[in-house]
């Protein structure tokens, strides 16, 4: 770990050391290397007491002795245990927002280990409001805080504040981003920015935006689906609508082929995309239109076609 830069008495220091945690936060820091970065940015001891283990880091990055009895001038408390900055004399301006930081982070860590307490406490839509708040407390996170939960595949968790959460497409892991950082890769879907407390809508869009990644898009950002999230939510992948089981008949070259009629200018230039003969393209143009009950190309056809899709890829196992 880089060592940061001596903070200048004129800068904005709580952002500066706000912003340095955070960057920790968002790559899955350890707590040793948390307390390391403490004991640097305030040119101290810095030490944490989990459940009765002891771990202090002197300024120049080494291991401290857990057997010396520490000597904390500034202390915060964390589940089950504290953190603190130890210091002969007075305290320097920075010891609270340092050692406020590192408890954050290392409660996160905690939580992070512990879902049912976590981060899979407060993306649950499932448990009610005093629920999530007391998890957003264990977490140190405040209501109107402003985040978004990144989804990915189980096990590949986009930041170092995540938990493993199941879902009605599976086992999901969920990532939260607290600055805009956070930069996944695919299959990845990013939720939208909200208030903490209502951490369960960014999480909702992130699954819906993660079932619509592919190769070719594999980060979706649920932004981008704009008034599409209300379809998915009413969507049901047990029932499939008779359209989407219409698109999911298809084989992979028909469904390359009515893609392009679809998005193509005309149906000559999708036979030019396609490498196919004008009129075998128009053939095949029309016996989709008569399995599909309407045509692609139409108006309406567009829209259906879409939303079937749309939904085909959401209930896709």
């Amino acid at each position: 770990m880089s060592q940061p830069a001596s903070l200048d008495p004129d800068a904005d220091e709580t952002l500066r050391v706000i912003k340095y945690f955070d960057a920790l936060m968002s790559v899955g820091t350890s707590v040793d290397g948390y307390l390391r970065a403490a004991a640097v940015m305030a040119d101290a001891v810095a030490g944490a007491d989990r459940g009765g283990r002891i771990s202090r880091f002197t300024p120049d990055g080494r291991k401290a002795p857990a057997d010396e009895t520490p000597h904390g001038s500034v202390v915060r408390p964390i589940e089950d245990g504290s953190v603190w900055l130890e210091r002969t004399g007075a305290a320097h301006r920075n010891d609270e927002i340092v050692v406020d930081r590192l408890a954050f982070a290392v409660g996160f860590l905690d939580a992070r280990n512990d879902p049912s307490s976590g981060l899979a406490l407060i993306v649950d839509a499932g448990r009610s409001v005093d629920e999530r708040a007391a998890g957003l407390s264990r977490l140190h996170l405040d209501p109107a805080g402003r985040i978004r939960v990144i989804a990915t595949d189980l096990g590949k968790a986009a930041s170092g504040i995540s938990a493993a959460v199941p879902t009605r497409y599976g086992i999901l892991q969920a990532s939260l981003d607290l600055n805009g950082s956070v930069e996944p890769s695919g299959p990845a879907g990013i939720g939208i920015w909200t208030r903490a407390d209502h951490a369960p809508e960014s999480w909702e869009g992130a699954v819906f935006a993660h079932r619509l990644s592919v190769p070719e898009t594999p980060v979706v950002n649920a932004d981008d689906l704009g008034a599409m999230v209300i379809l998915a939510r009413a969507y049901d992948p047990d029932t499939p609508h008779p359209d989407v089981e219409a698109l999911t008949r298809l084989d992979a070259r028909s469904a390359e082929v009515l893609n392009t009629l679809v998005t193509a200018i005309s149906i000559r230039s999708a036979a030019t995309d396609l490498a196919m003969h004008h009129s075998t393209l128009q053939a095949k143009h029309e016996m989709l239109s008569r399995d599909l009950g309407y045509d692609p190309r139409s108006t309406a056809g567009r829209m259906r076609y879409m939303a079937a899709e749309f939904l085909r890829r959401l209930g896709t196992d």
